[in-house]
């Protein structure tokens, strides 16, 4: 089988297939698969422009929308997997895998599937350690983080792919492996890529999740693209005693520009006869069968399970699962072509600008594979089209821990940018994008937890890749004693006793002024310190009060007359009576309080 392999498309889709028509007058022979390894950018209209992490001026309907909707027509079969520039809406409604055009079909956020005995594998995204260990919550209508992180590899996808133990013979991912670039010539590379020689020194340079799934399952063939060069490697592979020594044919490619190494041709051994059909692989789907509790849908960080924990961490497929899922599906693993055009396309003519943010939507293919399976569609928890719980409508019992760690990534600062500048450097000569950012190759270490996730045979860098476990809980915790807005007034705790020089006999209703006051606010009462009163004056009438420190006369609450106008008019004449009535008005029971002066239905206050 003649397999075409393709670095980054950009929706490219016509000149990829115009450069393979040509090869093959050229060479005399036909190419029967074409691989794209990510930046696919499946943009049906332009609502999907609007899920594409990209600059606006870079969002474009260019050749895709033509196949979506049957104009045109993939001339072989294509096999995708996801980059950082997708139509992220559209890819995460089939998260196992499908059809986005009749002949051209996504593995998914990983996969592995069959194609003319050829058994390739896939994982979509790029690494980010920051959101390595979080769910799949993202969906449309996005913000400017979830726009980005829901292409973020996650832990969940290398947990599976770690469970196959049959031999695969094609591998591609969007970014490198960590460890391939030191297996070609870096020197070449250098020449043509300088900006990368601080993440080569660094060892900084690609996926440590990539890597960990190349030091497993050890494929004979990688391809990759994302740094937009091409770039060749053997990686030799360390094996234990008694294993057959093994190595991967790495390779990197380009992507669709003039003069650009962006295409390459080889061929494989098939076991089966064209036609060539895709077949689900049933290792693959006793793995998503029997994992499918693991699958993570919120944004809380959440480890898999490993070695020392309680849980169940080996996930290894029995002859007989096999057997018995080939009796579900009667014996034929042959994929169906059952694509559905789901939104209107694109017309040609409209404004490309005027699209809107489209919201969830489940695919048809994605509920008749988790059908057949007994898995979870995330988007149709999210739609409300599942018996599932959707974690958006009920309350969660974080503990103090997780709350923690919630806030640290809420407020940690999002190093895609250099990404999303890759697309405004397709039209010249790029340097260096997200996937050569030293934080972009960091290993989350932060876990803290006591068990390795992962074990290899690969060397001592190599072996502490990934040092977290997971003795985490993977159940929901409902929050059954969160207090609701209307019962939170009734919880505010008011201080048993007043230090007050006398106490009060009688508690009157404008008592209740303040009470009133700190239950609309929903806060505690904080009662200020006891003022030191100065001494009576020996002049003074009985109405008057003063308070030295604030300089404001205040009037005793009682319905007494005053016993002498004159002596009254000169009490105004200290301080202006309005200040006195408008200071009584507001602060008439906290003035009552701090005087121990009762006020009494009667008194001027408390009409």
């Amino acid at each position: 089988m003649r397999i075409a392999i393709e670095g980054c498309c950009h929706d490219e889709l016509d000149i990829i297939y115009d450069t393979i028509e040509h090869i093959q007058k050229i060479k005399g022979y036909k190419v029967d698969l074409l691989l794209i390894c990510g930046d696919f950018e499946a943009t049906r209209n332009p609502d999907d422009l609007l899920c594409m992490a990209v600059p606006p001026k870079y969002r474009d309907m260019k050749y895709f929308y033509r196949y979506y909707k049957k104009e045109k027509v993939a001339p072989l079969l294509t096999i995708i997997i996801g980059g950082n520039h997708e139509a992220s809406n559209y890819m995460q409604e089939l998260p196992y895998g499908g059809w986005l055009a009749p002949n051209i079909y996504y593995m998914g956020y990983a996969g592995i599937i069959n194609v003319g005995g050829i058994r390739i594998g896939g994982m979509s995204g790029i690494y980010k350690g920051k959101d390595y260990h979080k769910g799949h919550f993202e969906r449309p209508p996005y913000s400017n983080d979830t726009l980005r992180s829901c292409y973020h590899t996650r832990s969940l996808e290398v947990f599976r792919i770690k469970q196959v133990s049959q031999p695969v013979d094609i591998m591609m991912s969007h970014d490198w492996p960590l460890h391939a670039v030191h297996a070609g010539n870096i020197e070449s590379l250098l020449r043509w890529k300088p900006d990368f020689a601080d993440e080569i020194s660094q060892n900084t340079l690609g996926s440590p999740a990539a890597q960990e799934v190349l030091s497993h399952i050890k494929p004979t063939y990688w391809f990759s693209a994302h740094l937009h060069c091409k770039y060749p490697a053997i990686i030799q592979h360390e094996c234990q005693q008694g294993e057959v020594d093994k190595t991967t044919k790495f390779l990197a490619l380009d992507k669709c520009l003039p003069k650009r190494s962006f295409l390459q041709v080889i061929e494989v051994p098939a076991t089966k006869e064209p036609p060539y059909k895709i077949e689900l692989d049933p290792e693959w789907l006793v793995i998503l069968k029997s994992t499918n509790h693991l699958l993570n849908i919120t944004s809380t960080v959440r480890y898999m399970p490993g070695v020392g924990c309680k849980e169940r961490y080996d996930f290894k497929v029995s002859e007989g699962e096999i057997n018995k899922l080939l009796e579900d599906f009667e014996g034929d693993l042959t994929l169906p072509e059952n694509f559905e055009i789901t939104v209107t396309p694109y017309d040609g003519v409209s404004n490309k600008k005027g699209g809107k943010t489209p919201n969830c939507q489940v695919n048809p293919q994605t509920t008749l594979l988790c059908q057949m399976l007994g898995i979870t569609d995330p988007f149709a928890v999210f739609c409300g089209k599942s018996t599932e719980e959707n974690p958006d409508e009920i309350s969660l019992d974080m503990d103090s821990e997780s709350e923690a760690t919630t806030q640290d990534d809420d407020t940690t600062q999002d190093d895609d940018t250099t990404q999303d500048e890759e697309t405004a450097d397709d039209t010249a000569d790029d340097t260096a994008d997200e996937g050569v950012s030293n934080a972009n190759s960091t290993l989350d270490t932060s876990s803290g937890e006591q068990f390795p996730t992962f074990l290899h045979s690969q060397s001592s860098a190599e072996e502490g890749l990934f040092n977290d476990c997971s003795t985490t809980d993977n159940s929901l915790a409902r929050a059954s004693s969160t207090p609701t807005s209307a019962n939170r007034a009734t919880e505010l705790k008011i201080p048993k006793t007043l230090n007050l020089s006398e106490p009060r006999e009688t508690v009157t209703e404008c008592d209740n002024a303040i009470s009133d006051t700190a239950l609309a606010l929903n806060a505690e009462i904080r009662v200020p310190k006891p003022l030191n009163l100065p001494e009576p004056k020996t002049a003074a009438s009985k109405c008057d009060n003063t308070i030295s420190d604030t300089g404001i006369s205040k009037k005793r609450l009682s319905t007494e007359e005053p016993e002498s106008t004159s002596h009254h008019q000169a009490e105004k004449n200290e301080i202006p009576s309005n200040l006195i009535k408008r200071f009584k008005r507001r602060n008439v029971a906290m003035y009552s309080i701090l005087t121990n002066q009762g006020v009494t239905e009667d008194s001027p206050e408390s009409a």
